[in-house]
């Protein structure tokens, strides 16, 4: 019987890249923001030439020559020079928020004019040197196809009075004139990554106009200073390159002649944060804006009588609601620093239950958070703990009281007492999912008297949920259901009685489904398209592999159909291979399942690169979304699995935004500028590096 077989590129080290700058974060603020449930999987790169035999990668054709964008920065002709030596220009809040309209409506160079520049080429780092350009020492060279327009708040407290992308001086610039080289050096010396999100900030800046400002409280000396030393460091950089055999653009430095109070009043949609430390309406921040689409897709919605699962109460849930929200009688967090509640405590608890009135708070209770009760070493005294909690929950939920044994009439024993009305419970974690995921399944195997595989799917499809468990709590949930159903209140019916084998699929069930981003599409990695089973009962009919086939039978491939499967060949995941030419093809295929009312799955390997760029393009061009936001969009469903499109695939799917917005006969304009979005991705990114 013919398999298809998938082929294994080459494991790599990946060297762990430079730490990023105290700045990178953006500001103070963002810290309390609960950081999810998620982690940055390893994407393999494609083959990484040896020191003996170097042969990178073809660079796809350059298609279609760039032309340099316009600047109204450029030339200086109409603004006020305010020194000569260095030159510095006075520019006024009008004519900066000109130019920052004009720059965001200019197209973005073709992929193929700016990279690999962007990935970061330094000339010590042969390892990156060798992958990309070692046939083409041209493409060392600085695009003269860029201008950008670069920020730089003097003082570099971003909490406050920051313009749209400004960022701090000392992720630009070496502030001391005896650290060589004004630019800092952002190109990394070691290692290989098509994933320097961090450095382009610093990279924009070489070919970029600079402006200068500060509030109220920045000391006009510290603004002089700053506004000296850019220009004086431009000069420089140019000299380099010219002594390189370049012939650099000239770029200029500017300073806000303006307070920032004016600024703020006159343009208040390119103000990020204002003056008293709030962030605005009208700019988009990446890590705010997850938090938003994380509880809209985890919800709090009903999975069985009277039990609700959903984030914890807070400012971004839908509406947003404070954690003593009375609609609930009870909210149960999952925590890492809880124990399993013991008889008293749940005694306590219903006590204070039976004594709360409609409008009062909810009464609070923490239980253990998923992957705390840990195989082998779990005992029967945590299964007991757990057991005890779902039969708590169903008689709170069912308006039933503990069994009495106090006799009837009859002489009977009275086995449940009924209370006026049933109660409405609340199981939370910070994104909504991942922490309750083990008492919400253990509870609906319960309540419902189904077997795991059953209340995994049911969940899924039936209640809407998305959640992901670790593969510790499939492991426990799979040991003690037997006894989870004996004890279910749907214990006595029939079909229960034996426990039926659990299907083929099950075994390869880790803890995650393919993420749902939208009804008809899913994202997942390679071992969700190798289990077909599985998704049919997902509803997934449908399955496009980007750039890693799958491992079928033949007869699996007669039985799916052939033409319900489609293989986006030769795309390594390298920061070279193209997605751009194969987007089309890709969202019409998605698009015909839609049509069948039908669901794809698009996976590559891990299904956070090459996938994720694919359904992020087509969460784009179905919802109408800018690519920040169908990015977070992406991102919040993606469940435990942080998304990794490489810096090329990024810059990608912005000419995408572009293509999208002519198509739907909008003007072009850019929401937020390339710097400012591989910034922002880097400080979502940056908690969960390696250390």
């Amino acid at each position: 019987m013919a398999t298809v077989v998938v082929q294994q590129p080459p494991q790599i080290r990946q060297s762990t890249p430079p730490p990023l700058g105290p700045t990178i974060s953006l500001n103070q603020a963002r810290s309390s923001t609960p950081v999810p449930n998620k982690h940055l999987p390893y994407c393999p790169p494609g083959p990484i030439p040896s020191q003996t035999q170097i042969t990178p990668p073809n660079s796809p054709p350059l298609r279609n020559s760039t032309s340099k964008s316009s600047s109204l920065l450029h030339p200086t002709t109409s603004y006020q020079k305010l020194c000569n030596s260095p030159p510095i220009y006075g520019i006024s809040t009008k004519q900066l928020a000109e130019a920052l309209h004009h720059y965001s409506s200019q197209p973005l160079p073709n992929p193929t004019s700016v990279f690999p520049w962007l990935h970061g080429l330094h000339p010590e780092n042969h390892i990156q040197l060798a992958f990309f350009v070692a046939r083409k020492k041209s493409l060392r060279r600085t695009p003269k196809c860029l201008r950008g327009i670069t920020i730089v708040k003097a003082g570099g407290d971003l909490s406050r009075c920051r313009i749209k992308g400004a960022i701090a001086p000392d992720e630009i610039l070496n502030l001391s004139e005896s650290n060589g080289r004004g630019f800092v050096e952002c190109d990394p010396r070691e290692g290989f990554s098509v994933r320097n999100f961090h450095i382009q900030a610093a990279k924009l800046a070489l070919v970029s106009d600079i402006i200068i400002y500060g509030d109220e409280d920045t000391d006009h000396r510290i603004i002089k200073s700053v506004a000296e030393r850019t220009a004086s460091v431009q000069r420089k950089w140019r000299k380099e390159l010219e002594n390189a055999g370049q012939c650099p653009e000239t770029f200029n430095t500017f300073v806000l002649t303006q307070s920032f109070e004016d600024f703020e009043q006159e343009h208040p949609e390119l103000v990020a944060i204002d003056s008293h430390g709030r962030y605005t309406d009208h700019t988009l921040d990446f890590l705010q804006q997850e938090r938003r689409e994380m509880c809209a897709m985890s919800k709090a919605s009903e999975i069985s009588q009277g039990l609700f699962q959903g984030p914890s109460p807070g400012p971004f849930t839908d509406p947003p609601s404070l954690v003593d929200d009375p609609s609930f009688d009870l909210c149960i967090e999952a925590s890492d620093h809880a124990s399993l509640p013991d008889e008293k405590l749940l005694t306590a608890k219903r006590k204070q239950l039976e004594e709360r009135a409609p409008d009062d708070d909810p009464v609070h209770l923490a239980f253990p958070s998923s992957g705390s009760i840990l195989p082998p070493s779990w005992s029967q005294v945590e299964v007991d703990g757990i057991l005890r909690m779902c039969k708590w929950l169903y008689e709170l939920t069912h308006a039933m009281k503990p069994a009495s044994k106090a006799k009837d009439e009859d002489g009977d024993i009275q086995m449940t007492e009924f209370t006026p009305r049933s109660r409405r419970v609340l199981l939370h974690c910070a994104d909504g999912y991942t922490e309750t995921s083990m008492l919400a399944v253990a509870y609906f195997m319960y309540a419902e008297g189904v077997p795991l595989h059953e209340a995994w799917i049911r969940l899924h499809c039936e209640k809407r949920r998305n959640f992901f468990a670790y593969p510790s709590d499939v492991a426990l949930l799979n040991a003690i259901q037997e006894r989870i159903l004996r004890e279910s209140p749907h214990s006595a019916a029939p079909q229960l009685l034996p426990l039926a084998e659990p299907p083929s699929w099950q075994a390869k069930l880790d803890g995650s489904l393919p993420s749902r981003i939208l009804p008809y599409m899913y994202l997942g990695n390679l071992t969700h398209a190798n289990n077909p089973e599985m998704l049919k009962l997902l509803g997934i009919k449908r399955i496009l592999s980007v750039g890693e086939p799958v491992s079928w039978t033949e007869e699996q491939v007669n039985d799916w159909g052939r033409e319900n499967l489609l293989m986006v060949d030769r795309v390594q995941d390298n920061g070279i291979d193209e997605l751009t030419v194969e987007m089309d093809r890709c969202l019409e295929f998605i698009g015909r399942g839609k049509s069948d009312g039908t669901a794809t799955l698009v996976h590559c390997r891990v299904g956070v690169s090459r996938s994720a760029t694919i359904c992020i393009a087509e969460v784009m061009a179905s919802q109408g979304l800018s690519f920040p936001r169908a990015y977070c969009f992406v991102r919040a469903r993606r469940l435990n699995v942080i998304i990794q499109p490489h810096l090329r695939f990024v810059y990608e799917l912005m000419k995408f935004d572009e293509q999208m917005q002519e198509k739907r006969g909008e003007q072009v304009k850019r929401e937020l500028e390339w710097a400012t979005v591989a910034r922002e991705i880097a400080a979502m990114n940056r908690p969960y590096a390696r250390s």
